[in-house]
C-alpha cells in the first residue's frame, strides 16, 4: 500500500503574534519619553522665536520714539519761532501797517461791576 501525503497551504499572514506585556509597557514608555522631550523642545523653541521678535517690535518702537522726539523738537522750536515778540512785531508794523500807540489814544477799559443781558429783538411787526 502506498501512502500519499498532501500538502495543505495554510495562510499564516493574517495572524498576529500577541506582543507581551512587558515590551508594550517599554514602548508605551519610550513614547511617552520622546513626546516629553518633543514638546519641551518645541516649547523652547516657541519661547525662543518670541524673544526674538518682541526684540524686533522694541526696536522699531524705539526708531519711532526717536522719530516722535525729533518731531516734538522740531515743533516746539517752530512754536518758540513763532512766539517771538521780535517776528510778531515785525508782522504787525510790515504786513499789518500797525504803529505804537500815541499816549492818550488808548483808552483803559473800566469794570463796572454790572452784568448788561442783551434782549432779543423779536422779527415780527408790532402793530
Amino acid at each position: 500500500m502506498t501512502e500519499y501525503y498532501t500538502i495543505k497551504r495554510i495562510d499564516n499572514s493574517r495572524l498576529l503574534r500577541p506582543a507581551p506585556a512587558v515590551r508594550l509597557n517599554a514602548l508605551w514608555q519610550c513614547v511617552g519619553a520622546w513626546s516629553a522631550l518633543a514638546a519641551c523642545l518645541l516649547f523652547y523653541a516657541w519661547q525662543h522665536f518670541q524673544c526674538i521678535q518682541l526684540q524686533y517690535q522694541i526696536e522699531q518702537m524705539q526708531s519711532e520714539h526717536t522719530q516722535a522726539s525729533q518731531l516734538n523738537q522740531q515743533l516746539q522750536l517752530e512754536v518758540a519761532t513763532l512766539r517771538s515778540p521780535g517776528r510778531v512785531d515785525a508782522i504787525a508794523r510790515n504786513q499789518l501797517g500797525l504803529t505804537v500807540p500815541v499816549p492818550g489814544q488808548i483808552a483803559p477799559a473800566t469794570d463796572t461791576g454790572d452784568s448788561v443781558l442783551a434782549q432779543v429783538r423779536s422779527n415780527t411787526p408790532t402793530p
